[in-house]
């Protein structure tokens, strides 16, 4: 089976509902982020939902840095779904993987998937802003305002 080539980066690898409660706020903020001013209301608002009001700001920043470095020197522009889309595409699953990556403290892994994303100068910046954003969101899951996904004794293939 062939897939044309500007499928790249949007071919689905997962359902929404198999990503942790921070993974779907993140793929929800990637969706929204391109939006502009609509779409930075929509990710506070989403922000607001899990999270008191000064961690929400603090996240979108560390979020809006992350999104800036991707969208002035990312190696390619990343594909997202639709809003509502229920299926996760491929740069939306490396994104959210590559946040949690950093916000729990696995900075070399973190690193390397950042490297699919920018060119190596960039990775450092990339993965602060990255670990920054992504605390908050695992701070809201830990303390229950994000929730998570129980995956216990789902056949994964």
């Amino acid at each position: 089976m062939k897939h044309h080539s500007d499928m790249r980066g949007g071919f689905p690898v997962a359902g929404f509902d198999t990503l942790s409660g921070a993974e779907r706020v993140l793929v929800r903020a990637m969706r929204h982020w391109s939006d502009g001013p609509e779409g930075q209301d929509h990710i506070a608002r989403l922000l607001l939902e899990v999270m008191v009001e000064a961690r929400a700001k603090t996240c979108q920043r560390a979020l809006n840095d992350v999104m800036g470095l991707i969208g002035r020197h990312g190696r390619r522009k990343l594909i997202r779904h639709q809003p509502h889309c229920s299926c996760v595409g491929a740069d939306e699953a490396v994104f959210a993987h590559f946040i949690m990556l950093a916000a729990t403290g696995e900075r070399e892994d973190a690193m390397l998937v950042g490297s699919l994303i920018v060119e190596g100068p960039l990775l450092l910046p990339l993965t602060e802003a990255a670990r920054q954003a992504g605390l908050y969101l695992h701070r809201s899951t830990l303390s229950g305002m994000v929730p998570s996904t129980d995956m216990a004794g789902v056949t994964v293939h």
